[in-house]
């Protein structure tokens, strides 16, 4: 009786052994399978904050640019816009000493692209730039004329022939200043038959044959194709005006802005723009 009572007692004890045993490996497989979830729905939701931040851009950017770069601000704008749904790029195209004018006067913008560290520090100086402006390319003159070049100019002094009707940019835009200092390079003094207020009106007014050549940079004559005839001459070099881009400090879309700073600031920006003919920065 006392070995059968002693043998129940163990079979008893080794099966209770195992039960215990079994919830004990069920409860960490359970607890493992836990942590598991856990991890898997931390990489969820910052793989999910990842991806969300391109669509948290919406909403109009309203950039003011040098009219210079009315081409390729034009695709890159359409490639934002595309590379963002949801978003808008808006163009105001001008002189960028008006466009300055305009944005220390109040005018809402969220970026400014300048043709001159001139006057962008005429924002700068209004402390109306959020950021330190930065330079993102580089632009060089060119005398345009009409197409066959019927006039034969095939030097800067050329343009200061008697009866030769030539347009220059005003001297406060950009273009104009850069005109005046490769004039005064080549120790030569032009009375222009008109000032215009940008480089596009420059260069329009030989469109027209309103006038038998301008002053103005390689990318306009390069986006005018077949419409004019390009000359250049060596003292351009000595006058390549560098252009700066900054976030306004009242943007009032400051994060899709600073998006559209980074796309003109990337590779596909650079190759956008030095197909236009703009120079590395």
């Amino acid at each position: 009786m006392t070995t059968r009572s002693v043998s129940g007692s163990g079979s008893r004890s080794r099966w209770t052994l195992r039960v215990v045993g079994g919830f004990a490996l069920a409860a960490l497989t359970l607890t493992a399978c836990s942590s598991g979830d856990s991890d898997d729905s931390g990489d969820s939701s910052e793989k999910s904050a990842s991806g969300s931040s391109s669509e948290k851009l919406s909403g109009t950017v309203t950039v003011f640019a040098a009219a210079s770069l009315k081409e390729s601000f034009t695709a890159l704008g359409k490639t934002f816009e595309k590379e963002h749904p949801g978003t808008k790029v808006s163009f105001n195209f001008g002189g960028s000493d008006a466009l300055a004018a305009s944005i220390t006067s109040g005018a809402p913008a969220d970026v400014f692209a300048a043709a001159s560290p001139k006057t962008m520090k005429t924002v700068t100086d209004a402390k109306d730039a959020k950021d330190t402006p930065a330079t993102f390319v580089r632009n060089q003159l060119e005398i345009a004329t009409l197409p066959g070049n019927p006039k034969k100019i095939k030097t800067l002094k050329d343009l200061t022939r008697s009866g030769l009707k030539v347009a220059l940019c005003a001297k406060e835009v950009p273009c104009g200043s850069a005109a005046q200092k490769a004039l005064t390079a080549a120790r030569l003094k032009l009375t222009p038959v008109s000032y215009e207020q940008d480089v596009k009106g420059a260069l329009t007014k030989v469109q027209l044959k309103e006038v038998d050549a301008s002053v103005v940079y390689k990318t306009d004559v390069k986006a005018a194709g077949g419409k004019v005839a390009g000359v250049e001459f060596p003292e351009s070099k000595q006058a390549i005006n560098d252009y700066p881009i900054a976030l306004l400090k009242n943007a009032p879309n400051a994060e899709a802005a600073t998006a559209f700073i980074d796309l003109v600031k990337s590779a596909q920006g650079q190759k956008v723009l030095g197909q236009a003919g703009f120079l590395k920065p």
